[in-house]
């Protein structure tokens, strides 16, 4: 049987010569050992011991009004902030930006929405957020930070006693998603990434159709995050600001959850299968090297910059139980959008972009048919309750559901739908995938963020 790393498994990396494989490790097994006999786990990079529990299955506590902060009030936050606003019993107590003018203009976006009362405002300095988190009417803090601000953001709230929320992806290296793991634990606060894509339509769909046993015993899943940026991470404002930058530092999947959220609760990833190991590969890197030579002047500061991201990353992960995920990124390509948003079992098969199924002994044989004879019966109970109000959402009303379900969660005392299990587990494959192309496309094991709670079958939404 394979065996699953523990969380502290990783970073160091060697090559496995019989197997072929990439570990790591910063401390023994004995030690892990030694730790397991006395009730503790290794961490595996600081090599403190651990008595917390597990946060799979753990509720939110119930409140009748959810008072939510807001770290980062650019073009995300905004957005999102209009979601929750057409919730009821949602209270914006704070709000928080290094740049003022944005903090403003969340603030006139409340007033236009009835929400006529004065949010704190933190706007001194990248550190701000700190004194954000101290305050004591803050049920959830949510990040919409630059991606290298989500992990000092979501700790801080954590140990200040909140929950924490984060755009994509939760974190890029494995010590931090370790970091979320640990603290999320020791302060018995939730940290959720805001997947939105995991409440798409026809990701709930085809997730209620797999629940039905309607493609059989499952094998395989397609999973991607391809979206010509090359024109926004150019741009001198927003995400050009700062996204284009880590095209210079990575070779690797930059942004992989949006796809890859959405299959792993169809093959229960954390709830009965876990990740096992990905082999990843880039091609050239052409794209953005082409958008600067065809639109840059000759005296752009940008010509210093080299890029070292593959236009196209594909990786192959293997699941426990046998499964395997065709994970793609690429936003440096003139192509159509799509996340594939792909499951395949026994009886036949779900491919988006655009939606079509077979399913063995229905429609044609050998012919691809609309998913639409199936929503009837198949439509997710949130949709079918949230009706047209969701679809008024941001990306095809995926957001209003996803600020609505988090909402509902948090004032019923629900279990939240993911965890930061799952935010660890969705967001290594962009560490890992930059050590698989490293090491010319070895496979690399994925930590066991869970300490083994995986086998353990839970329900998902």
């Amino acid at each position: 049987m394979t065996r699953h790393p523990s969380r502290r498994d990783l970073l160091k990396s060697a090559a496995v010569a019989s197997a072929g494989i990439v570990f790591g490790a910063n401390a023994t097994a004995a030690d892990a050992a030694d730790a397991a006999a006395d009730g503790a786990t290794v961490d595996r990079f600081t090599g403190l011991t651990t008595n917390a529990a597990s946060m799979a299955g753990v509720p939110f506590e119930p409140r009748e009004t959810v008072r939510i902060a807001i770290v980062g009030t650019g073009l995300r936050g905004r957005s999102v902030l209009g979601e929750w606003m057409g919730v009821p019993n949602v209270r914006i107590t704070a709000l928080c930006d290094t740049v003022p003018e944005k903090v403003e203009l969340a603030v006139q976006q409340m007033r236009k929405a009835g929400h006529d009362y004065e949010p704190a405002r933190f706007t001194n300095g990248p550190e701000a957020y700190r004194d954000l988190v101290r305050r004591d009417d803050i049920d959830l803090v949510y990040t919409a930070t630059p991606w290298e601000f989500h992990v000092p953001v979501v700790l801080a709230a954590m140990e200040s006693g909140k929950h924490a929320a984060t755009e994509v992806p939760a974190a890029y290296t494995l010590e931090d998603c370790s970091k979320l793991v640990d603290t999320s634990e020791r302060t018995r606060r939730h940290c959720l990434m805001m997947e939105n894509c995991n409440y798409g339509y026809n990701e709930l769909l085809v997730l209620q159709m797999v629940k039905s046993g309607v493609f059989g015993e499952l094998k395989h899943a397609g999973a991607a995050y391809n979206h010509d940026l090359r024109s926004i991470l150019f741009e001198t404002r927003d995400e050009g600001l700062w996204r284009r930058r880590h095209h210079t530092l990575r070779n690797s999947n930059l942004y992989p959850t949006h796809g890859l959220g959405p299959v792993a609760f169809m093959l229960g990833i954390n709830r009965g299968d876990a990740f096992d190991y990905i082999v990843s590969m880039s091609t050239r890197e052409l794209g953005l090297t082409k958008w600067r030579r065809d639109h840059e002047p000759a005296d752009s500061p940008r010509w210093k910059e080299r890029y070292v991201t593959g236009d196209l990353n594909t990786s192959l992960i293997k699941t426990m139980k046998g499964r395997t995920i065709r994970l793609e990124h690429d936003v440096s390509s003139p192509r159509p959008y799509s996340r594939i948003n792909s499951i395949q079992g026994t009886n036949g098969i779900f491919e988006d972009y655009p939606a079509r199924i077979y399913i063995e002994g229905e429609g044609e044989e050998d012919r691809w048919a609309s998913i639409d004879s199936y929503k009837a019966r198949y439509e997710h109970p949130l949709w079918r309750a949230l009706g047209e109000k969701a679809r008024s959402g941001g990306h095809g009303g995926m957001d209003y559901v996803m600020a609505f379900r988090l909402v509902q969660c948090l004032r019923e005392g629900l279990v939240p739908d993911f965890d930061v299990y799952d935010a660890a587990a969705w967001s290594a494959p962009g560490p890992l995938s930059e050590m698989s192309v490293a090491k010319g496309s070895a496979p690399v094991k994925f930590p066991d963020f869970t300490r083994g709670k995986w086998r353990e079958e839970r329900p998902t939404l």
